[in-house]
């Protein structure tokens, strides 16, 4: 959880645009994790099933009143049988331009600090990505889950802008 404070935080408004220069940095990450991890890449390079913004600014993107400290961005990926995608890794990237303000704790950042971040879920024959989470984050058996359960998911791939978490009532 952030500790920075409203003063720190964005507030401006993301829109389309945004979410697709987001899903971009994280393919971008992804192609260059394969790239260096081939052990890897034979495992998950064809598994990817969504890009998500989590945390505090998918929040922000749903209710425009919670602020950006930073863009939590997750490719979730369908779980291998055979290991568990290496959850641990976290890499970091300037989102480029000062839409949004600089980062407090990257001041040699143009813009916000986007982390890319990866996790495997259980996925179903023919299930949907939105389906596919929404179930990975009520089970809450992994810490991820329940942490992401707690703000909200919103997907940038496929279905960009789709608001998974917290879920409506139709």
């Amino acid at each position: 959880m952030s500790s920075v404070g409203p003063k720190a935080r964005s507030f401006r408004r993301i829109n389309t645009a945004d979410l697709r220069r987001l899903a971009s940095i994280a393919s971008r990450d992804r192609h260059a994790f394969f790239h260096s991890n081939p052990q890897w890449a034979e495992l998950y390079s064809s598994r990817a099933v969504c890009i998500a913004l989590c945390q505090g600014a998918a929040l922000h993107y749903a209710n425009r009143k919670t602020g950006i400290n930073d863009f939590d961005v997750y490719t979730f990926y369908r779980t291998h049988p055979r290991r568990h995608v290496y959850a641990k890794r976290k890499k970091y990237y300037d989102y480029g331009i000062a839409k949004f303000g600089k980062s407090v704790d990257k001041p040699q950042f143009k813009g916000r600090r986007v982390d890319c971040l990866m996790r495997d879920i259980e996925v179903r024959d023919g299930e949907d990505a939105a389906t596919a989470l929404q179930r990975y984050l009520r089970s809450g058996k992994t810490k991820t889950a329940r942490l992401l359960a707690e703000k909200a998911v919103v997907l940038l791939k496929p279905r960009c802008g789709k608001i998974v978490w917290p879920m409506t009532q139709s």
